[in-house]
């Protein structure tokens, strides 16, 4: 059963420095994504909104399977959702997840991008749009290069980069790209990134 939680609204939060975690994968993420969603508390002040490369082909189970291995809320997105902090956002097979100006869900059917949808880079940069400093993106293990546009997209708006190093990863490509650009600020091992995110969201430290 996927976990319910108390309904909240960002501005229940006012003392974190972010108020959303994007997170895109695709090989090797769901191991991934489960390892750093297992240390975050029930409480966590910021949403969390996920992109993984899914068949379009099968249903996912992903909001069923991350749901057994954390204490936040974990659902699948739905067209028009209002962001809710402590609360795990995954992607629907063949639509883009995107983050509207209002802090809502959009589920999209624009065209692929990198020839997979849903599509990081079409995630960052709505949320680097509707987020700006209060977002930080998340780079992990994958092939090819999406999500690199979409880091320099939240690097721009003043957001933060993290990309998993190539020693945790089960394949580089996709974190590879992303410190290509130039625009990510810490590359880490995988079992340093929740440790980071706690510091920076709930400890409101800054580089």
């Amino acid at each position: 059963m996927i976990k319910q939680a108390r309904p909240a609204i960002l501005s229940d939060f006012p003392e974190a420095d972010f108020s959303l975690i994007a997170i895109a994968t695709s090989q090797g993420g769901l191991k991934a994504i489960s390892e750093i969603l297992s240390v975050l508390p029930a409480d966590f002040p910021a949403a969390i909104t996920l992109v993984q490369h899914l068949s379009a082909d099968y249903p996912s189970y992903m909001a069923e399977i991350l749901a057994r291995r954390t204490a936040l809320r974990v659902k699948p997105a739905e067209d028009g959702e209002r962001l809710r902090p402590g609360t795990v956002y995954t992607p629907i097979p063949n639509k883009h997840l995107l983050i509207k100006a209002d802090r809502t869900i959009c589920l999209s059917d624009e065209p692929k991008m990198n020839f997979v949808r849903p599509a990081a880079t079409k995630m960052f940069a709505s949320v680097a749009a509707s987020f700006k400093t209060r977002a930080i993106a998340v780079v992990l293990t994958g092939k090819l290069s999406d999500g690199a546009l979409g880091v320099v997209a939240i690097k721009k708006q003043g957001g933060l980069v993290i990309a998993q190093d190539e020693a945790s990863c089960e394949y580089f490509s996709m974190p590879e790209a992303a410190i290509a650009t130039g625009k990510v600020d810490l590359i880490l091992p995988l079992s340093a990134i929740a440790g980071t995110l706690l510091e920076l969201v709930i400890a409101n430290k800054v580089l």
